[in-house]
């Protein structure tokens, strides 16, 4: 992933990092009784994918949650299917009567009634179970009658702050919830259940579940994993399993701020630098919702507004200008770095309108490397000015390929769909990127997200925004070498070279040489960090 890179046919690790790259000649010069020498018989090797946007704990939290997931990656592809997976753990499970139960991942652009699921549909599955189904955006839940009560949402409600709940048109609540109405249900609903007291020299059930998320993670070869808007109870397991020697891989994570602004100053001494495999990395911003979703804040209206809305709906801000403003200038100025969740165009504009004043004021430094999460719904204006302000868009490639057709049909239409993720236009300018999976709103598989960026191939075949397409060694970049750069990492890791850690990926077939059409398939066979094999495909 070097730029300007030798032949290589043989690779030295010593202690943990690349001693050696180049000829096999020359790499014999290092063999030594105590050598292992491993012939990859034709299997490919790379650096070790770098997780640019994630969210782990969130995905470690809903290991023990009901999977809703549509095709490609799960089966629930209707309402009715919904119901009745949900039905199907409630009567093999049995559990009691009052016991919440938490779905994951439905997926309205997806299934065939393109709609949410209701409160009143949820109720047919149970009456006295509490339940809450949550979209795979990650934006957006449905809860029955029971879990209302549970969290003692009302009729009379009003909406909160950067949240919505959804009605129907006699005014009753349907059950939807949108973002901060959805979050804080969540936040509300695990302080609820307390986690049972582990036995003496066991893993908590949490600590389990972060345990077999991080394995995922390193299925799919990541060595280095975010965690992305880290909040209320994630923090302390993400500390835990550090102070467990739990961590396979680096972890890097961006505390929510406003979750976390009382105390904000305590994340600073921890700031970029590892400890136990944990590093503070910076702050998360959420600036809106999901575009597939359609909570994101869009400047002109969505094609199709989703049930409930006006022609005119454009989703909407969760913070006003003054309020981002204050906020990263007390993180600029201390000289801590942001991720800015920004997906509809008219949250774009808002954040680069407030990094740019904050720049002007000498606040604000390119050598921050804030980063623009997402950046879906962007606009060829907003090219030049990510380049002028210093910033690098992280774009989620994968929503070309699993809702491009939902964007295009539904959200935004043709022409502003054709420009999602725009990465070509970003390389034209000489924008540095990075691409990401953003899961658990997909698998942790950054190979869809390189399959994605290069073909721009929808489900349905269709090519959106051919003019955006990029060749494969630069969509590997985004997930190698330039994620490395935007953690400040680029001395250290995403590259084969001499003095970097010895993360490291196999992969079962050449992503440079194979049909591009045929990205998705390949398979991680090993992932080795700092010279241990810490996953093997059997």
């Amino acid at each position: 992933m070097e730029d300007k890179f030798p032949e290589v046919e043989a690779l030295v690790l010593k202690g943990g990092k690349v001693l050696f790259v180049g000829s096999r000649k020359n790499a014999d010069a290092y063999v030594g009784d105590s050598t292992k020498q491993i012939d990859l018989k034709g299997k490919i090797l790379l650096p070790g994918f770098i997780d640019a946007h994630g969210h782990i704990t969130s995905r470690a939290g809903m290991e023990q949650a009901v999977d809703l997931s549509p095709s490609p990656y799960g089966t629930v592809n209707s309402i009715p299917d919904l119901q009745k997976a949900l039905t199907t753990v409630i009567q093999q499970l049995k559990p009691g009567s009052s016991i919440p139960i938490l779905g994951n991942g439905y997926d309205d652009a997806i299934m065939i009634e393109h709609r949410h699921p209701t409160r009143k549909e949820l109720d047919e599955v149970s009456t006295t179970h509490p339940i809450i189904v949550i979209h795979a955006s990650g934006h957006a839940s449905v809860v029955n009658s029971a879990m209302l009560t549970l969290l003692g949402i009302d009729e009379n409600a009003k909406d909160p702050e950067g949240g919505h709940y959804g009605r129907n048109s006699d005014h009753r609540l349907n059950g939807k919830l949108e973002e901060n109405a959805s979050f804080a249900a969540l936040v509300k609903l695990t302080e609820m259940m307390p986690q049972p007291k582990p036995a003496k020299n066991q893993l908590s059930q949490s600590l389990k579940d972060f345990v077999k998320a991080q394995d995922e993670w390193l299925s799919y070869g990541q060595t280095t994993i975010c965690d992305g808007r880290s909040m209320g109870v994630s923090i302390g397991l993400l500390k835990e399993a550090a102070n467990k020697n739990l961590l396979k891989a680096d972890v890097v994570y961006f505390p929510d701020f406003e979750a976390n602004k009382a105390d904000w100053e305590s994340f600073k001494p921890n700031y970029m630098r590892y400890e136990r495999r944990l590093k503070f990395g910076g702050f998360k911003f959420s600036d809106d919702g999901s575009p597939q979703g359609k909570t994101a804040w869009l400047t002109q209206p969505y094609l199709i507004p989703p049930e409930g809305q006006s022609a005119d709906y454009k989703g909407f801000p969760i913070f006003s200008d003054e309020t981002l403003y204050n906020d990263l200038k007390t993180v600029f100025s201390n000289h801590i770095t942001a991720q800015l969740h920004v997906n509809g165009d008219a949250a774009i504009d808002q954040a680069l309108r407030v990094i740019s004043r904050l720049k002007e004021e000498g606040i604000y430094k390119p050598e921050l490397r804030a980063t623009l999460i997402h950046v879906q719904n962007s606009r060829p204006d907003h090219i030049a000015k990510i380049k002028e302000i210093g910033v690098i868009p992280s774009y989620f490639s994968s929503h070309v390929y699993l809702w491009g057709d939902w964007h295009y049909q539904s959200v935004f239409g043709p022409k502003r769909a054709a420009f999602i993720s725009p990465a070509q236009s970003a390389k034209k300018a000489g924008i540095l990127f990075t691409i990401h999976h953003d899961s658990p709103v997909t698998p942790p598989d950054l190979l869809t997200g390189v399959y994605a960026a290069v073909n721009r191939t929808t489900r349905s075949g269709m090519v959106l925004g051919p003019n955006e397409r990029i060749d494969v060694r630069d969509a590997l970049k985004a997930i190698t070498i330039n994620a490395a750069y935007q953690y400040q990492e680029e001395n250290d890791k995403g590259s084969l070279k001499e003095g970097k850690l010895a993360d490291l990926v196999i992969l079962d077939k050449n992503p440079l040489t194979i049909d591009p059409k045929k990205l998705r398939d390949i398979k991680v066979l090993e992932t080795i960090k700092e010279g241990k094999v810490v996953f093997k495909r059997d």
